[in-house]
């Protein structure tokens, strides 16, 4: 996975979507499908998934017949961080968290920035 690689798949509102969706809880491709139904097809929801596997951003497994879904929490909020940190040291010099720090908190709770 490569920050580059990640910022392109961010650089999409249905993959945005379809990450705000995943971050609620895990999802069957059709589960996928049938909340972008009225925005776009099943192969365009598929070519969407397939890019942000590609990106290390969510996972897949097969489960029977369905193929599921989930967001890689980590993935994310480390890449996110990874880029944030050239732009902020890690640390404060009076002790107190920095918001870098404060956002890693937040976003591997999940509780998002």
């Amino acid at each position: 996975m490569t920050i580059d690689k990640v910022f392109e798949a961010l650089s999409s509102p249905p993959r945005r979507q379809i990450l705000a969706d995943l971050s609620r809880a895990d999802m069957t491709a059709g589960q996928v499908v049938e909340t972008l139904a009225d925005s776009m097809s099943a192969p365009s929801v598929s070519k969407h998934l397939s890019i942000l596997e590609n990106a290390g951003l969510v996972r897949r497994e097969r489960r029977g017949q369905n193929v599921h879904y989930g967001l890689k929490r980590d993935a994310l909020a480390n890449t996110l961080l990874e880029f944030l940190s050239a732009f902020e040291p890690a640390a404060k010099p009076d002790g107190a968290d920095s918001a870098l720090e404060r956002i890693r908190r937040n976003m591997l709770s999940g509780r998002g920035l």
